[in-house]
């Protein structure tokens, strides 16, 4: 099966897109030479696309702009060119389906591919619907989606289907080696331990609180893994460097074998991207979630509170956050082994195992018919 794919900006765009990609060459359904990925050169999916080996090329284009409208009718105007341009791309490489997931580059691509009556669908992984998957819903053959909510959003009730975040199946299948909390970290395996963390870059607002929570973590029964991120380790480690802030606390700048690493803890703080959700109900890990303001309509809240709402999650809004609202929450989780084993469940309740399988039938399905 030839397939196109497209999505690009954000990781939400980008990762379940090459779980998929995973999956379909592990099935033998597509080979390598038969996957394209359509993306920009200035997104996130430049560097990741690429660095995994897949096909990619680029399209040239930009989001519409809310606080200088002017600047849009050049928008418009690149959108003009793109579809052209995606057209010569589905010409060329004549697929058998397209599947968009996001972000202004797939609305080029996929528009044009329903245009010239190519099978085409979209997979929406968050609980607020962006512009671009709004737009691409009227023309789309379906609309695969992960949250109930995001299906109110869009009146082409007929085309959906229910198909969860095919990230959730990769993480499972990947055969990651677990990490060794003793040898790797210092810590005792048999000790509650939990995962702080804010994206392979850091988050500042959890970085902020972690900093004037650690001598009150210190005393805790549990152990502490804080993920600084990249962008702010070496600031931290200076700004700590002649604090004692005891043994059972370990700062590191990032987790690279990060699926290998959270079957062992006991619960996760943690922002509420699409992605890092759909790892945490995929293997049932009780998480704190701290969403990011900063982001498209405010959607990282919305996924945050439809986890909080299935009893998978505790949430703290930034707004909130400081050092009694932080530790009390991991207190609760850590040192009430009932609520974290309640969580556990509800959590796994929400994981869809078989995700990708999912989406790979629907998209399938299209081209067979």
């Amino acid at each position: 099966m030839r397939v196109i794919f497209s999505g690009g900006g954000t990781g939400g765009h980008i990762y379940p897109i090459m779980a998929l990609i995973d999956r379909l060459k592990e099935r033998g359904i597509s080979t390598n030479d038969e996957i394209l990925f359509v993306g920009t050169k200035k997104g996130l999916e430049s560097k990741i696309v690429p660095a995994a080996g897949v096909n990619f090329t680029t399209i040239d284009i930009q989001g519409f702009d809310r606080k200088h409208p002017l600047k849009n009718f050049k928008t418009i105007s690149l959108f003009m060119q793109a579809t052209k341009s995606a057209r010569k791309i589905l010409k060329d490489f004549k697929p058998d389906v397209v599947l968009g997931t996001g972000g202004y580059v797939s609305g080029a691509i996929v528009y044009e591919a329903s245009r010239m009556k190519i099978p085409t669908m979209i997979h929406e992984s968050n609980s607020v619907v962006g512009v671009a998957n709004k737009f691409l819903g009227h023309f789309v053959d379906k609309i695969c989606y992960t949250f109930d909510d995001a299906a109110k959003e869009f009146p082409e009730k007929k085309k959906l289907v229910k198909t969860g975040n095919p990230r959730s199946q990769q993480v499972l299948s990947v055969n990651a080696k677990p990490v060794d909390l003793e040898k790797e970290l210092g810590l005792n395996p048999s000790v509650p331990t939990v995962l702080v963390f804010g994206g392979s870059r850091g988050a500042l607002a959890i970085n902020r609180v972690m900093l004037k929570s650690l001598m009150e973590l210190k005393k805790k029964p549990y152990q502490v893994i804080w993920a600084t991120g990249t962008y702010y380790y070496d600031a931290i480690e200076k700004k700590l460097k002649d604090i004692d802030y005891g043994q059972s606390i370990k700062i590191v700048p990032y987790i690279a074998n990060m699926p290998g690493l959270l079957p062992e803890m006991t619960c996760v703080v943690s922002r509420s991207g699409a992605t890092s959700l759909a790892e945490f109900t995929a293997l049932g890990v009780p998480v704190i979630l701290i969403p990011s303001p900063n982001v498209t309509h405010n959607h990282q809240m919305k996924n945050a509170q439809d986890l909080e709402k299935a009893g998978a999650a505790l949430l703290i809004a930034e707004d909130d956050l400081n050092e009694n609202t932080f530790v009390s929450s991991i207190d609760h989780l850590l040192l009430d082994e009932s609520c974290s084993e309640k969580m556990r469940e509800a959590s796994k309740k929400l994981g869809v195992p078989d995700a990708s399988d999912q989406v790979i039938q629907v998209m399938e399905d299209l081209a067979k018919n």
